[in-house]
């Protein structure tokens, strides 16, 4: 999963627009991811195709996306997988000051 798609999911915690979505990902990263217009609505089509995310609501000129079910079983799936990550690379960290 793409740091983008795992950062846009992870803002689906409530249905959003794609703003709403840029600017909730500015604010959990602390500004240290800023995606562009181009990359999240890009990203956005592919999820939705790939059935992990779909439109909640069709506003006049501000589509709101939400997770599947299967949206929701990755996003978990890859919280466990950096999970691990992060322990691994602590215990490497941990290794390396011996």
């Amino acid at each position: 999963m793409t740091e983008t798609a795992f950062y846009i999911l992870l803002s689906l915690n409530k249905p959003r627009h794609g703003y709403g979505i840029v600017k909730h990902v500015e604010e959990i990263t602390k500004e240290r991811l800023r995606l562009g217009s181009g990359t999240v609505y890009g990203t956005l089509s592919k999820m939705q195709k790939d059935g992990i995310i779909t439109v909640y609501a069709d506003e006049e000129r501000k589509t709101v996306y939400e997770r599947t079910l299967v949206g929701q079983q990755l996003l978990t799936a890859e919280i466990e997988r950096l999970k691990e990550l992060h322990a691994n690379a602590i215990k490497y960290e941990e290794g390396l000051n011996d």
